[in-house]
């Protein structure tokens, strides 16, 4: 039987920034030592060495010399001859020698054991030892050998040393680190401390502390500065929304109570509830209109559906249901070549017969020409244009503004009445890349124009074309 356990993971404590650059500081302190003395100690550990080499070659020359003096053989020499030989001058006397030729071989009493007999003549290194073997005139093979305590003391104090330094530079690169770090992160706490306050103030339009073009942190709370002041900005817009839309909301809503209370209030003949019903049912349809209206401007534009939308298709129907919105209104449709964009076809629909009814509805003995094509930059173009009465200069600066209307006169400017017909078209435009131009000319009359690109923007089309293959 298998048992299921949980897995218990190390979790480390959270450490502050400061902690962390104090550690990486240290850490960096330490590898720097580190590599500080191991390079110290190759340097000085190979300088030693050659120095040893070269001592030990200068006094086995020297020993070499008074071996070959000698009268007798070489081989008949004993230890005790090859001792006083290596004790003759300080330079040899710590020597350790062997002779070994074909007629025998001797060697110093204290001749280390483990020495190869048939070594090439070298330089050899055993251990803390350095070994020098050399020839002899008549074949003989001398063996010196000389302890190197300089070296292993070399060892044993770079070991010292670093057991001792690194601790101490840790120590010191701790201090330094966790002080430097704290004077690096005061702008950064000072810029936190601002944030907190601008947050719970509700003030975000109050200047960032150090917010400029200097270095990182200035341009880091440049940032924030211009990201509050953005929020201000939508946080306004989104309060002005939403009591426009209360009140736009209000009176119909409360005109439709007052009609519902009215028929209620005494019988009446089944013609007359009929009417009743007939002029509720207009306000329900104007209140229905408004909510879409709100739904498709507070529209996600990561949720539009981007596929191949025929302009022209849209522009006919738009056309059609002006014809049947005022039987009497005098509407065209010119669109000689078809036209596709990508975009989301419910938006963009109901975009084009915003305009299409905001001309129909403002100039009803007008004629509307709704003329479908291709802009100067190849991507679609829809231009509704009307020869009524046009529109005063300050009144066309606003159009398109959410909730915006005129006067009483032009209520039908804005789709129903509400003032979010022109605010929804430009809305969409901004959603796919596009824009909405208004134009009312001296001698009179008003166009509206849907510039839309070709395809989506950079990134949206990847998107797009994902959507679009994984459906199929």
């Amino acid at each position: 039987m298998v048992r299921q356990g949980r897995r218990v993971g190390l979790r480390l404590p959270h450490l502050t920034l400061r902690a962390r650059l104090t550690l990486w500081a240290a850490l960096a302190t330490a590898l720097a030592v580190a590599l500080v003395v191991a390079g110290l100690f190759v340097v000085v550990n190979q300088y030693l060495r050659a120095a040893q080499v070269a001592a030990l070659l200068t006094a086995t020359s020297a020993v070499q010399e008074r071996i070959e003096g000698a009268a007798q053989p070489f081989v008949l020499l004993s230890g005790r001859d090859l001792e006083r030989i290596a004790d003759a001058d300080e330079q040899t006397r710590n020597l350790e020698l062997r002779l070994l030729g074909p007629g025998g071989s001797a060697q110093t009493p204290r001749f280390p054991p483990g020495v190869e007999a048939n070594l090439p003549p070298n330089v050899y290194a055993l251990g803390d030892r350095l070994l020098v073997v050399r020839p002899l005139h008549d074949g003989t093979l001398l063996t010196v050998v000389s302890n190197a305590p300089v070296l292993s003391q070399t060892r044993r104090a770079f070991g010292q040393a670093l057991a001792w330094l690194l601790p101490t530079a840790l120590g010191l690169s701790l201090l330094l680190g966790w002080t430097v770090a704290g004077r690096l992160l005061a702008p950064v706490r000072a810029l936190e401390g601002a944030a907190r306050e601008i947050g719970a103030g509700g003030d975000l339009r109050r200047p960032v502390p150090g917010a400029g073009a200097g270095d990182e942190l200035s341009r880091l709370a440049l940032t924030l500065q211009e990201a509050f002041a953005r929020l201000a900005d939508a946080r306004e817009r989104e309060q002005d929304f939403v009591r426009a839309a209360a009140h736009d909301l209000r009176s119909p809503l409360a005109a439709l109570t007052a009609r519902v209370d009215a028929t209620l209030a005494r019988d009446r003949d089944a013609e007359r509830y009929r009417m009743e019903l007939r002029e509720i049912g207009t306000d329900i349809t104007r209140l229905a209109d408004l909510a879409n209206h709100l739904l498709l401007l507070a529209r996600d534009p990561a949720a539009l559906a981007r596929v191949e939308v025929p302009l022209r298709d849209l522009a006919a129907d738009a056309v059609d249901r002006a014809r049947e919105l005022r039987p009497e209104a005098d509407v065209d449709l010119v669109a000689p070549a078809p036209v596709t964009v990508w975009g989301d076809r419910v938006l963009l629909g109901q975009a084009v017969w915003n305009l299409t009814a905001n001309a129909v509805l403002h100039a009803p003995s007008a004629t509307v020409t709704v003329t479908v094509g291709r802009d100067e930059s190849g991507g679609g173009r829809v231009e509704v244009r009307d020869d009524g009465p046009g529109v005063p200069p300050d009144v066309l600066a606003r159009l398109g503004e959410a909730f915006y209307r005129p006067d009483a006169s032009r209520a039908a400017f804005g789709a129903g009445g509400h003032g979010l017909g022109l605010a929804l078209v430009r809305r969409a435009a901004e959603l796919h890349g596009g824009r909405l131009t208004l134009e009312s000319p001296p001698g009179g009359g008003f166009v509206a124009t849907l510039h839309l690109p070709e395809r989506p923007p950079t990134g949206e089309a990847r998107r797009a074309e994902r959507v679009l293959g994984s459906a199929l």
